[in-house]
């Protein structure tokens, strides 16, 4: 089997039985796993540099160096959360049902899932529940 490219996933357009064949998963799990082992790394290399933390001793510089640390710590949750999908998917990909909508079950697609490839839901499911929330909040 061929390693898959970005440009092959894109052009793809087999039968709906060949949708998340076996090396479009191998794709997808590689990217999946790609990004994890960034968001790890981004993880470690926040935990290192707040050990390194030296208080300045003017105020001003101790207050710029506190909200670069909070803007940092916020960044790091949102990738926290984002490792969790991450992670999510993977798991999905080990049991068969990445690719397919939860809501539906239908393919959610192959360009979704290059832009998001956390994706658990369809274009259409997707544009349904925010509509619902909508609905629902006002």
């Amino acid at each position: 089997m061929t390693k898959l490219t970005e440009q092959d996933i894109l052009n793809w357009n087999g039968p709906e039985e060949d949708y998340m064949n076996a090396g479009q998963l191998a794709f997808f799990r590689e990217l999946l796993v790609k990004l994890q082992d960034e968001l790890i790394e981004n993880a470690n290399t926040t935990t290192g540099h707040l050990q390194e933390h030296e208080s300045a001793p003017d105020p001003a510089d101790r207050a710029t160096q506190e909200e670069e640390y909070a803007l940092e710590l916020r960044t790091r949750d949102r990738e926290r959360k984002l490792l969790g999908k991450i992670q999510a998917s993977i798991r999905s990909i080990d049991e068969g049902d990445y690719g397919f909508c939860q809501d539906t079950g239908e393919p959610i697609g192959l360009k979704r899932l290059l832009a998001r490839p956390t994706a658990t839901l369809s274009v259409e499911a997707q544009e349904r529940r925010e509509q619902m929330k909508k609905q629902f909040a006002d």
